[in-house]
């Protein structure tokens, strides 16, 4: 803990004159790029990994990089995607799972997590995930079959998102684009989602013009 107090200090003495302009212009209000909807995990550092500064994310961290679907729980993943979408007019909501996740480990081994009840319910979200690695690739490896469901749990939950009124109807009018990526810790390589191609490609192959959403557009037919 005295170290982190003395990276506060120095934070304060060193970084902030260098940079005191911006902080300046951002106590004024916010206007983030994207969403970032990653993992709890200590080892996951949006700013480095993605090498951006202050106001350029908004981020919810929670165990497992988990949306719930809209209605089930009203709670502080669902608020933050609303606000995000409907107050700060976000363009773009990235899923961000990473390799070695407890949370996943948890969820192909409920039995890691039995003496944690909370834990437990809210890994929850991650059933589907669960269900397509073992229902589909039952001869896996128990390292292939960690990554497989870390993968499988992004497009999981990116499905979720599209359950969020905000985020459809964005997606309907073109407006917001959803990511999913998974950050592995010992390479620093990402790959996301190509929702084209349906397999995760590494992050220098990923086309962001196949990201983006197709507007749709219903017209009647006058009588």
């Amino acid at each position: 803990m005295h170290r982190l107090i003395e990276g506060v200090a120095k934070f304060k003495r060193e970084v902030f004159p260098e940079k005191e302009d911006l902080f300046q212009e951002l106590a004024g209000g916010q206007n983030p790029e994207a969403l970032l909807i990653t993992c709890a995990d200590s080892r996951v550092v949006p700013s480095l990994i993605m090498q951006c500064g202050p106001g350029d994310l908004f981020i919810c961290r929670n165990a497992g990089n988990m949306v719930p679907p809209y209605g089930e729980v009203h709670g502080g993943v669902s608020a933050t995607i609303e606000y995000a979408v409907c107050a700060l007019n976000v363009e773009h909501i990235i899923v961000c799972g990473h390799s070695n996740c407890g949370a996943m480990q948890g969820i192909l081994h409920p039995e890691k997590v039995a003496e944690m009840p909370t834990v437990k319910t809210w890994l929850n979200h991650g059933e589907a995930a669960r269900r397509v690695v073992r229902e589909n690739y039952p001869n896996l490896s128990e390292e292939a079959a960690l990554k497989a469901i870390t993968q499988e749990n992004v497009v999981a939950q990116l499905a979720n998102l599209r359950t969020h009124p905000s985020v459809a109807s964005r997606l309907a009018s073109g407006k917001i684009s959803l990511h999913g990526w998974v950050y592995d810790i010992a390479t620093s390589d990402v790959r996301a989602w190509d929702s084209h191609k349906s397999q995760f490609v590494p992050i220098e192959e990923y086309c962001l013009t196949t990201a983006a959403p197709r507007p749709r557009v219903f017209t009647t037919a006058a009588d």
